[in-house]
């Protein structure tokens, strides 16, 4: 499943604490100094990791100094900035607009993958696998206006209810991704997200992430101009332009922005690629894992998940020095209300 990259501009992580890089005594900024950038962070290897390549690459001086318009991140969405249990939020999203659009299909009742997704099937869902999920995807984000579309999401996002925690999907932001999106972006010149294009750019300006759409990449769907009387508007066709999952990710980036990252955020196989594309590159450069390892406060899963599945990135993240976050272990609390 796709996700989503931000960029978020004159990012940089502030109110860095003195550490000690290669010999060079690196000190925080003065306005900064006494504050934790990273207060739902435990003290420990994933935070000072963090804080380390901060320093380095932002402080003149620094042997791993990188220019401002060379400071790029990309955040992977769902798992690694929000959560994506039991199912994608996109595609819960897709399921209560396929029983919203049933009453003018009614050939859906008996039509598969749509027949599973208004009985709650998942089982049946699942065994429709990508293709079936794509297909529901296409039709329930067609068919209407950027602007329509733009309408409806913003509606289900004010009433649609997360089945465990029963709240409101934009407020199961995770706390401590959100210091770090907000921290990076004092010192670092882009930061981007990855997911649905066009879905999160309604979803990111409910969940305090900072970025605007123009710093969101992700899949779509093709658009059409049209005029409706004297009115011009962009329809949405029936028509997947872009998955950006997988090896599809680094393309996505690459197109968008043209540059290499310096540093990424995943937590699954779906951002493999993109860790490997941004990390296996000259500098310094930095490679992040969430494992969710916590089903108290959120989820336990990696390796045999069918959302967010962590198999081979987490083998790979050994072998590359990627740092991986315990959730369980690495933050003080998971949601900000917790």
């Amino acid at each position: 499943m796709s996700t989503l990259h931000f960029v978020h501009r004159r990012a940089v992580l502030g109110g860095l604490l003195t550490s000690a890089l290669g010999g060079v005594a690196l000190s925080p900024h003065p306005a900064l100094a006494q504050a934790d950038p990273l207060p739902s962070w435990n003290d420990g290897r994933a935070k000072q990791s963090i804080l380390n390549f901060v320093a380095a690459v932002t402080r003149e001086g620094s042997p791993d100094f990188v220019a401002v318009p060379q400071r790029i991140a990309t955040f992977d969405n769902d798992g690694t900035l929000w959560v994506e249990q039991p199912i994608y939020v996109q595609l819960a999203f897709a399921l209560d607009r396929v029983k919203a659009l049933a009453p003018i299909h009614p050939d859906w009742k008996e039509k598969q993958p749509f027949k599973a997704a208004l009985d709650g099937d998942m089982k049946a869902l699942g065994e429709a696998g990508e293709r079936g999920v794509m297909e529901l995807m296409v039709a329930t984000h067609a068919g209407m206006t950027t602007d329509e579309f733009t309408r409806i999401v913003n509606e289900w996002l004010s009433t649609a209810r997360h089945p465990k925690f029963n709240r409101p999907y934009t407020d199961l932001v995770y706390q401590p991704m959100l210091e770090l999106l907000l921290t990076c972006g004092q010192w670092f010149q882009d930061l981007h997200c990855i997911g649905w294009r066009h879905r999160v750019h309604a979803a990111v300006e409910r969940t305090g992430y900072g970025v605007p759409p123009e710093q969101v990449i992700g899949s779509g769907i093709k658009t059409r101009f049209q005029m409706r009387g004297d009115i011009p508007v962009l329809f949405r066709l029936a028509e997947v332009t872009f998955i950006d999952d997988g090896t599809e990710k680094p393309v996505g980036i690459n197109e968008h922005i043209g540059r290499r990252p310096i540093a990424a955020f995943g937590n699954s196989d779906g951002d493999l690629e993109m860790l490997q594309w941004v990390t296996k590159s000259s500098g310094r450069r930095l490679g992040l894992i969430v494992h969710h390892t916590d089903d108290g406060r959120e989820y336990a899963y990696d390796r045999q998940s069918q959302a967010g599945r962590l198999d081979k990135a987490l083998d790979a993240a050994a072998v590359n020095g990627w740092t991986v976050v315990d959730m369980k272990s690495d933050w003080k609390r998971v949601f900000k209300f917790q």
